[in-house]
């Protein structure tokens, strides 16, 4: 049998010197949860099903620092079943098996047993796999947290069986709110010391913060203590402590994982919708959390084509000149090179009638018979090919009046089909005006050709 208190856990005495300020101050009933009203405020369904003890299993998303164990603690407080917690980082599949096995055992004698595995994105698709038939049962009910996004971390499955709670970031007032509550809590927190701490320092590490409560916590805790007492038994809090305690704002970012899609479609969708402010922001954004730059030179030139496309064809040419700058000089100096393309691509004129046209010509290229090219298009560099037809029938357009032979370019079962629609946008208007002479010219050709068959 395995050993069972290997796993149950015992919260920390409120009042142990070791134990950090952020652990100290997690919430202990759902009242005290900061930040997470519209999922556990009073009246709502979780709230009900956790005080009546009914609860399902759940998928806890969000950011680092919002509540996720903090939640999973106070459910551990409420519940009548047994509680054991699992790290994904340090569990094995055996170590899972055992507990999974003693959980099944309880449940035949009448317990159920609430299981929470923290960072549950860490288990492959057998870890996770091993708790689906105690959770389709009953014997198991599972709370797992993680901050990448479910969708593509848990196995689908195990996905259908749970509710997915989605946590929000904590909002500067909430962080302001926990602060204060760890500065005037005297059996967990830094009530029993005399501290001087001005509202703007504090606002300054709930800013710093970036929404994670322990990250606020653990700096206040950090300036208190590393500030000495004066004459009077007062720690006062300089800004230079304030200063020293926060170093460098780390920006929350994972290249791989979600948060990166989510800035650089934020980025590329600010672009589109000429907001330079905007887009100079989540470009920043980007670069200061380490993105390598030359990916994002990459969309840009992307963007470039996609979004402005023929409404401004220099943005090409600067979103490619961003790049090579970018690939020349590298960070930081490469900033003001983006910056530039991104300025430029949002102040452009938009049109993505290059984009929908290749979209469209595309899905007929996949979709529709792969017609052979037509012979009259096709070189015929032997004597055989021109035995066989290939080259017969092409028209020299230099040969021709403005340039333009009355030729037919498409397969037989696309003839007539117009992919490219250009825009009255930019410089795009000047190619449409250029492209509808064109059609017109070619529809007089065709008219005088029938008009002559006649």
């Amino acid at each position: 049998m395995p050993d069972r208190n290997k796993h149950q856990d015992s919260l920390f005495k409120p009042n142990s010197k070791w134990v950090p300020l952020a652990e100290r101050m997690r919430p202990r009933v759902l009242d005290e949860i900061v930040g997470q009203e519209k999922v556990f405020g009073k009246g709502t369904l979780l709230r009900k099903l956790i005080e009546e003890d009914k609860l399902t299993s759940l998928v806890l998303w969000g950011p680092p620092g919002v509540g996720k164990t903090s939640i999973a603690m106070v459910i551990a407080n409420t519940t009548k079943a047994r509680f054991l917690r699992f790290s994904a980082v340090t569990s094995g599949i055996k170590e899972i098996k055992d507990v999974l096995e003693e959980a099944d055992e309880q449940f035949n004698m009448g317990r159920r047993t609430v299981i929470f595995v923290d960072e549950i994105h860490h288990f492959n698709k057998t870890q996770q796999d091993a708790f689906l038939p105690y959770v389709e049962k009953g014997a198991v009910v599972l709370i797992c947290a993680t901050t990448e996004n479910p969708s593509f971390e848990i196995i689908g499955p195990l996905l259908s069986r749970s509710k997915v709670v989605v946590l929000e970031p904590l909002k500067t007032e909430d962080i302001l709110r926990i602060l204060m509550n760890a500065l005037s809590d005297e059996e967990r927190g830094l009530g029993k010391e005399r501290i001087i701490i001005s509202d703007d320092q504090l606002n300054r590490i709930a800013a710093y913060s970036d929404g994670d409560a322990r990250m606020a916590l653990n700096t206040l805790e950090i300036a208190v203590f590393g500030t000495d007492v004066d004459s009077r038994g007062v720690r006062v809090i300089s800004d230079e402590v304030i200063n020293e305690a926060l170093q460098k704002k780390t920006l929350l970012y994972d290249k791989k994982g979600e948060e990166h899609y989510n800035l650089i479609s934020a980025l590329h969708k600010s672009m589109r919708n000429s907001d330079p402010d905007a887009a100079l922001y989540w470009l920043a954004r980007m670069l200061e959390a380490g993105e390598d730059p030359l990916y994002v030179a990459r969309r840009i030139i992307r963007f470039a084509s996609e979004d402005v496309g023929m409404a401004d064809p220099q943005a090409l040419l600067q979103a490619v000149a961003a790049f090579n700058a970018a690939n020349y000089i590298g960070m930081p100096e490469c900033t003001a090179n983006l910056a530039q393309a991104v300025i430029y691509l949002s102040l452009a004129p938009k049109s993505n009638s290059l984009y929908v046209g290749y979209e469209k010509a595309r899905d007929d290229a996949n979709q529709t018979i792969a017609e052979p090219v037509p012979l009259h298009l096709r070189n015929a560099p032997t004597n055989l090919m021109k035995e066989v037809g290939y080259g017969e029938g092409y028209k020299y357009s230099h040969n021709f009046t403005e340039h333009i032979a009355d030729m037919e370019c498409l397969p037989d079962n696309l003839s007539g089909k117009h992919y490219y629609i250009p825009s009255e946008q930019g410089l795009e208007k000047k190619y449409k005006e250029r492209l509808d002479a064109i059609l017109d010219f070619k529809r007089k050709l065709r008219q005088q050709r029938e008009s002559d068959n006649q």
